[in-house]
């Protein structure tokens, strides 16, 4: 009989890592646009700090994967930790002596998204090896409740630091990446591919985790369709439903509402999947998330009630928690031991690379269209996404264990890594 996961060592400690790592970085994630904007008065410049951050994340992402496929996967957490607490004490001694130029700023927060993109499919990777497949679905509800909870604490406590004194927020995440690197440290569990990857920066290499996804019908088409399509629609439905019910800048009050109830619905997600098994019910999951955005978006049009849209929008978070908790399950069971970095890489990749488009799109639309054909818009794509994932024979075809379509009902689908997100890109529908 397995170990139960509250009983299971190792991965009480990496729930624990991660837990201290990403409250310090969602503290400092706003700490630092405000310590800018503070020092030069310049939003653009505030704004280049995430800008640079996502870049550098979406650039090597993919050379992670095989960095964690080469390198046993503690070892290299334990590298990523020490060169994030080197990164971060720099920032944090520059800001307690007043003297943190801009280039600086920029050299810590692009060290920390490129050790994080090598980090991410390294904690991936070592999960797998830490819990039991059966044990995959709870393991991963667990680690999103504690992303999702700190999403919501990070920014408040970030910014009562803040307030307090500019250097306490980086004080704090100094401190939390100390305690997740001792945390690492304490893990038995070793964990190294079979067979290693090759050159880090050769073709082969960085596309064989997205070859491998795209070998396998049922992951292809999910990924594409709701981690692609259905992050980039639901990233313009909430950036639309922020500038509208924040009176176009007017008041923040019910645009901070949609939004606080989006994270709050993603926390209830996770809270809510290990009840209801998940992976044994995917592709029901993944239609029922679809059509509810659907749904929103045309109650959107007609309706202007702020307390409505963050309701509905709590649905489709919490709904689509739960079906990625399920589909990202299965991706740990059905990728070979010697690809799970670069596979991991590769379905985040997919994921994140449209969403800095999504309010992009949401905020164009909203102004040449007006709010209720920018909503009716967003819902015909977010329509055209539902009716893929529910009609594809792919999708109805599921995936088994070793990879292969089956006709074995829906119920077989993959799962999120237990990623230090400091430079978070979850939090929408799809996002896996």
């Amino acid at each position: 009989m397995a170990t139960p996961l509250r009983s299971n060592r190792d991965f009480r400690l990496l729930w624990m890592s991660g837990l201290f790592a990403v409250l310090g970085s969602q503290m400092s994630a706003l700490a630092l646009p405000l310590l800018i904007l503070k020092e030069t008065g310049s939003a653009v410049q505030a704004g280049t700090v995430g800008t640079v951050s996502i870049c550098a994340v979406l650039i090597t992402m993919l050379p992670g994967g095989v960095m964690a496929d080469r390198i046993e996967r503690r070892r290299l957490m334990r590298l990523c930790d020490g060169g994030s607490l080197i990164a971060v004490a720099a920032l944090t001694v520059a800001v307690w002596y007043g003297r943190a130029p801009m280039a600086l700023v920029l050299l810590v927060a692009t060290a920390g998204a490129v050790l994080n993109s090598v980090y991410a499919p390294a904690a991936f990777g070592l999960m797998r090896a830490v819990v039991p497949a059966d044990q995959l679905g709870t393991a991963t509800a667990r680690l999103q409740a504690r992303t999702a909870t700190t999403r919501l604490v990070g920014p408040l406590v970030g910014g009562a630091l803040f307030g307090v004194h500019q250097a306490l927020p980086f004080t704090a995440q100094f401190l939390g990446l100390f305690l997740s690197t001792v945390c690492v440290a304490l893990v038995r569990t070793r964990s190294a591919a079979r067979a290693k990857a090759g050159s880090v920066f050769s073709r082969a290499e960085l596309t064989a985790g997205l070859g491998f996804l795209w070998r396998l019908p049922y992951l292809r088409t999910v990924l594409l369709v709701f981690g692609l399509g259905m992050n980039f629609a639901f990233g313009a439905l909430t950036f639309t439903a922020l500038a509208v019910f924040s009176e176009g800048g007017r008041s923040g009050l019910g645009g901070g509402f949609v939004i606080t109830c989006v994270s709050a619905g993603a926390l209830a997600g996770a809270l809510l999947a290990p009840r209801i098994a998940p992976d044994r019910h995917v592709r029901p999951l993944l239609v029922i998330t679809c059509w509810s955005c659907v749904l929103t978006a045309g109650v959107l049009a007609w309706l202007s009630s702020p307390l409505l849209a963050g309701l509905l929008c709590a649905l489709c978070m919490c709904l689509s928690t739960v079906a990625s908790i399920g589909f990202l399950s299965t991706l740990l069971i059905v990728t070979p031991e010697d690809r799970v970095g670069r596979v991991q890489s590769a379905a985040s990749f997919l994921s994140s690379i449209v969403q800095p488009f999504g309010p992009l799109a949401g905020g164009a639309l909203l102004t040449a269209l007006g709010s209720r054909t920018a909503f009716v818009a967003t819902g015909c794509v977010l329509a055209l996404s539902a009716a893929v994932v529910t009609f594809a024979p792919a999708v109805r075809a599921g995936a088994s264990a070793d990879g292969s379509p089956t006709r074995s009902g829906p119920g077989d689908a993959p799962e999120e890594a237990p990623a230090r997100p400091a430079h978070d890109t979850a939090g929408r529908p799809g996002t896996p």
